[in-house]
């Protein structure tokens, strides 16, 4: 397995990162749509926003690696990003834009909807490929997050990506990579495109979060079963195996009939599979829970949790994520481990 250096004492904070960007989040209040709506309410978001978030919350130094624009819009950004507990002192400043989307809440058979502008032009999408100081910011932190929608946006971020996950692995810091693959921002032949940027960033990492339908489109890989499961168990040794991954995790979701959600979290780790109990819940806001989910897993690897318990943990917290509204998981480390003693009534036996 990849060799690192971190020290980490059992219950002690650590620098953990995320490098991503940070996008203004729209919302129709209630169930109208954009075209019944006259209202809109703001906040801002991204999956490096959620991460880092939730990982201050429990009890870590949470730093943000993203470009924000040098206006009003920048500043509001940043005002938020300080009062969920996050670091704003690796962010740079430059450009004029940030990325937007629109959302409307889903009601019944109608599913909620994402509508995005040109976020390609945003302050992140646009920033100089020099614009980071990698080598300052990779003896900063003990670990990094990355996520997949990030590696989809131009070849621009993905050299930074690249670049500041070599820079960390070499200071001996520990690299996460989230999958979170998204067709629709690869274009045509988007798994042929993305494969080769995938593989390259799990050539540097340490924890991956993904599950059997990312290592079969992905990756490429086949499987001999058709069930999920034994699928996730044929192909998860052999991604752990060929880029040389300690820790892989991720979760199965069912949707019922009566809109509750059913969730299982997995871990993968020195040959063996923990999966979580399975959780069954009503939803309120189902965006950022799988940010939660992953807050979960890192959180108990850097403070030597126990799998079974890592697994547990991650999937009540994503649990949780869905009772907020927003992306970003506001549950604290006590009130996740209260959720967890108290999962009976909330647990398909």
């Amino acid at each position: 397995m990849h060799e690192t250096s971190v020290d980490v004492q059992m219950g002690a904070g650590c620098r953990v990162a995320a490098f991503g960007e940070v996008m203004m989040r729209l919302q129709v209040p209630g169930y109208e749509t954009l075209a019944q709506g006259s209202e809109l309410k703001y906040t801002f978001s991204g999956t490096g926003v959620n991460i880092t978030s939730a990982l201050s919350r429990f009890g870590h130094d949470g730093y943000l690696i993203t470009t924000l624009p040098s206006n009003p819009l920048g500043e509001a950004a940043i005002a938020y990003l300080r009062r969920l507990g996050i670091s704003t002192s690796l962010i740079q400043r430059s450009g004029k834009y940030i990325g937007m989307y629109f959302l409307e809440n889903g009601f019944g058979p109608r599913p909620g909807r994402v509508t995005y502008t040109d976020r390609l032009g945003s302050s992140f999408n646009t920033a100089d490929p020099d614009n980071y100081p990698y080598e300052q910011i990779a003896q900063r932190v003990q670990l990094i997050h990355f996520c997949g929608i990030t590696l989809a946006m131009n070849e621009s971020v993905r050299q930074q990506m690249k670049r500041l996950a070599a820079a960390v692995r070499e200071q001996g810091g520990q690299v996460v990579l989230d999958c979170n693959y998204r067709p629709s921002l690869w274009g045509p032949d988007s798994y042929e495109m993305a494969r080769p940027h995938y593989e390259e960033m799990l050539a540097h990492a340490d924890i991956v979060m993904m599950n059997e339908r990312d290592a079969t489109g992905i990756l490429g890989m086949s499987a001999e079963s058709t069930d999920r499961l034994d699928q996730l168990k044929q192909l998860i040794p052999q991604v752990a195996r060929k880029y040389d991954i300690a820790v892989i995790a991720g979760t199965h979701r069912a949707i019922h009939e009566d809109n509750t959600h059913s969730l299982q979290g997995y871990l993968y780790k020195n040959g063996s599979f923990v999966f979580s109990r399975l959780l069954t819940f009503p939803v309120h806001d189902r965006i950022g829970a799988g940010d939660a989910y992953t807050a979960g897993i890192i959180h108990g690897q850097l403070t030597g949790m126990e799998l079974q318990q890592t697994a547990d943990y991650a999937a009540t917290a994503a649990m949780l994520a869905h009772t907020v509204t927003g992306d970003t998981p506001l549950s604290t480390d006590m009130e996740i481990r209260q959720a967890m003693t108290e999962q009976s009534r909330d647990v398909d036996r």
